[in-house]
């Protein structure tokens, strides 16, 4: 029995990792953008070991959005971005498991795969990090640390919104073009901005940005 018992974990590891593995084969888009020359954030200083990160349910198996109100509400602040644009992008990443151990299983399977509870691929996040108050964190540190992922995805969109120009020609408002530059990269979002038609897994994502956007207002108030 205590053997059986000790296998349970991994059997449940297994089946996670699986089911981000038949997700992605349907729709490897929907991780954000992080590869150049599709995501081109920059970022602004100083230290400091994310103090929320003892408020998130770290080991825990619960990494639903809501969890993570408070540092969405923090961090958005900070970053000068949308909070309820911020909730919605967790909403948008929660497609795969999350946590420590199946996202560092499938990073050894797909070693370009995305980390943290915002999924941010490698590329995005030292672009984002660049003289920002996490600078000394690594990317490693984001499948440990919600606080941090939460953090640096409130900074990644700001990084888009600051290369948006003034006007566009899209239809699209500011937080639907900075969703589909998570998405899809900075170089898409600007040529979306010009008036270019995101493809079907685009759309996808900025369907599931509409589906998501009133439980992420209800999320951040609660």
């Amino acid at each position: 029995m205590a053997e059986r018992g000790a296998k349970w974990p991994w059997a449940v590891l297994a089946l996670a990792v699986l089911a981000i593995w038949a997700y992605e084969r349907g729709d490897d888009s929907a991780s954000p953008s992080a590869t150049p020359p599709a995501a081109s954030a920059s970022g602004p200083a100083s230290q400091d070991p994310s103090p929320d990160s003892s408020s998130t349910p770290r080991g825990s198996a619960d990494y639903a959005p809501p969890r993570f109100a408070p540092e969405v509400r923090k961090y958005a602040a900070e970053a000068g971005v949308d909070p309820q644009l911020l909730m919605a992008i967790l909403f948008n990443e929660s497609y795969k498991p999350h946590g420590p151990d199946v996202e560092r299983a499938w990073q050894k399977m797909k070693p370009e795969a995305s980390f943290g509870v915002a999924n941010m691929h490698r590329a995005a996040y030292e672009d984002t990090r660049k003289g920002r108050p996490f600078a000394d964190r690594p990317w490693e540190d984001l499948p440990d640390d919600p606080a941090l992922a939460v953090r640096a995805a409130a900074w990644h969109l700001h990084d888009l919104s600051a290369q948006l120009p003034a006007k566009w020609s899209a239809s699209y408002n500011r937080n639907e073009l900075m969703a589909l530059g998570y998405n899809t990269g900075a170089g898409n979002m600007l040529a979306f901005a010009r008036g270019a038609h995101p493809g079907p897994e685009a759309r996808s994502y900025l369907d599931r940005l509409h589906n998501n956007w009133d439980k992420s207002a209800a999320a951040i108030a609660s």
